[in-house]
This record gives C-alpha cells, structure tokens and sequence, in this order.
C-alpha cells in the first residue's frame, strides 16, 4: 500500500474521525474534518486526494447533498458515503445526484475500509488512464482535422502548378519555351517530393517499435554532408561536423537521421540571402550514456514571439523558404520518441542553435 496515497475522511462525531486516523495513519496520509466546508477546503489545497469518506448524517449538509455538490469541482476523487441507515431511498438519490462509489455501514471495521479504499483506488486509477487516454485522442483528432487539410491544401498546389504548366506547354512550339516551362514544372514537382518526404516522416515516427542498432556519428554526418553537397554548393553554405564519441551507443539510425535531415535542411535554407558567410556546423558527443547532438547555424534566426511555437504542427516562422510546417514538429516527435530532450537557442539575425540530447538504449 502507498503511504502517499490521501484519503480524507468527513464526520461530525470526533471520536469516529479519530478512530479513523489512528487505524489507517500507517497505510495512506489522511486527512480528517468534522464538516462539509472544512472538507472543502482540504480539497481545495490537496488535490491529490484519491477517495472521500463522507457521512449522511450530519448537520447543515448531509453526505449525498455534499458530495452531489462537489461533483463538478472535484469529479476525480471516489465517493464513499458512510451510514447507519441505507434505505432504498438513500440508495437510490445517493447514485442519482451524489454518484456514490460505494457505501459502507456504520459501525465500520478497519480491514473493511482498507478492501474498499483499496478497491476504489484501482477505479481512481482507471479513470485517470482513461481521461489522460482521451485528451490523447482528442488532441489526435485535432491534429487529424487540421492534418486533412494541409494535406488537401499543399498537394493541390503543386499539382496545380504542374498541371497548368502542362497545358500551357502543349500550345508551344519553340524548345526554348518548353524549357520554360518544364523548370516551372520541376519546381512544383520538387515541392511535392518535400511534402511528401515529410509526411514519410509524420507516419515513421508513429510506427510502434524501434529499430535498434549500434550508431557511427561520423559516419551518419558523412552521410549528411553528401546529401547535402549539392544543396550547399548551390546555396554558398558550409557545412562541416566535429564528432566526439568512444564509447558503443545504441539508437534507431533511421529516427536520427530524420532529427538531422530536418535540422540541417532548416539551417542551409533559413540563411541570410546576401551573406557571404554562410555555415552549417554539426557536432555529437557522447558521455555517460547520452548523445549530446548540436546543429548551430548563422542564419536568420528565429524571432522571441514565435520561438515557443516553431515545434507546433504546421507552425512557419518564416516566408524566406518554402515549407509545409512539418519538420520542426517531426524533428520534437522525434526525440520524444527516442526518450529525450531538445533545446533552441536563437535570436533575430544572430542564428540558431539546437542541441538534441538522447539516452543511449543499452
């Protein structure tokens, strides 16, 4: 039994509060009141209470009416309601208006109220599952309305794009203008494939399992760097990585790989356009278990009103590039998935500078 488990007990008699206390001190932290407006306030400041013990008969407010009263405020706590008198009456208006968990008759006996306390924890804690289970899934369907219609949103304009392009194409003669139009054509395929690339992303990372394996740092920021050589070659970007790791660290490649495309992918296109300056810097570190992963760039940066919103889903914090609001979001799943942290820090022309830090799964 968990002695930080709180139970409060109401009754106006002192002798039956005191009885209580004394048999059930050493099994769960208790609290006692001799009133409904003393109860009430214990609830106010204990908000971890799991089960009530009320009496019905007691002056100014009886148990049903007490706990048909509280219900609203403090909907999460089970109700016990204690009487010496259980007519079917009782019964009935303590279900209807008090939603009574169960009721125990006086005089009660401690191994009892320890089956029952016991009994209406289990409830307390099902319950709980449940309405964490349900913001879970309202929060889902959240993400899901708006999901549909970025997704109906974003692929129709390029398909749009290409589209027209096709039909204007048919109408010309010339090679030249053809030309023309196919690289109007290839800039909508490629928004696609991006769009595409991360909705891959979204549904990788709710797959169930991982899949573990022995992590290269140098070798995945190889990896990185060739994938995006083109990228920065065009761009005027530098990127370069530093690498610190000897001891073995265990981690799903493929999740990593997509926290640093998006990273990395972010830093060569949020640069500022007229620098001649420009670099992308990776660096990994592992200690202790953990990798401390670091990708600092010297781009634009990110404003202070929109830094706390740049892991929101569909979230742009700026115009400069194309983007459907995925990535930063994906990058947050990610490393929630893997168990760890991130941190931003960033400021309007000044870059920015993500740190990732993940266990390793040994």
């Amino acid at each position: 039994m968990d002695k930080n488990f709180e139970v409060l007990y109401i009754d106006d008699e002192y002798n039956n509060l005191v009885g209580f206390k004394a048999a059930l001190r050493f099994h769960y932290d208790i609290h006692i009141a001799s009133n409904t407006t003393d109860a009430e306030n214990i609830l106010m400041t204990n908000p971890n209470i799991r089960v009530i013990f009320c009496d019905q008969k007691m002056p100014g407010e009886n148990g049903i009416d007490f706990f048909s009263r509280i219900k609203k405020e403090f909907p999460k706590p089970m109700r016990i309601l204690i009487t010496a008198f259980a007519d079917m009456d009782t019964v009935i208006d303590s279900i209807n208006r008090g939603h009574i968990f169960r009721f125990i008759k006086k005089p009660w006996e401690e191994a009892e109220i320890i089956s029952c306390i016991e009994e209406a924890n289990k409830f307390y804690v099902t319950n709980s599952l449940l309405d964490m289970r349900n913001m879970e899934l309202q929060k889902a369907y959240e993400e899901l309305d708006k999901f549909a219609y970025s997704v109906s949103h974003d692929l129709r304009d390029p398909l749009a794009g290409v589209l027209g392009a096709i039909r204007i194409a048919l109408d010309f003669k010339s090679v030249e203008q053809v030309h023309e139009i196919l690289n109007l054509m290839k800039t909508s395929i490629v928004k696609l494939e991006d769009y595409i690339n991360s909705l891959r992303d979204y549904y990788l990372l709710r797959r169930g399992e991982l899949n573990l394996s022995k992590i290269d740092f140098n070798s995945i920021f190889e990896d990185i760097l060739d994938f995006y050589k083109m990228y920065s070659q065009n761009s005027g970007v530098e990127i370069s990585f530093e690498v610190d790791q000897e001891n073995t660290f265990i981690n799903d490649k493929s999740i990593l790989e997509l926290i640093l495309h998006n990273l990395v992918s972010n830093a060569i296109k949020y640069q500022k356009l007229d620098s001649l300056d420009k670099w992308v810097k990776l660096k990994a570190e592992t200690e202790n278990g953990h990798a401390k992963i670091t990708v600092t760039d010297n781009g634009i940066g990110i404003s202070e009103s929109s830094i706390n919103d740049i892991f929101r889903l569909f979230f742009r914090a700026s115009d400069q590039a194309e983007g459907m609001g995925f990535g930063l979001y994906n990058v947050k799943t990610a490393v929630q998935k893997l168990k760890g942290g991130i941190e931003v820090d960033s400021a309007p022309e000044n870059g920015s500078k993500f740190v990732v830090t993940i266990p390793s799964k040994e």
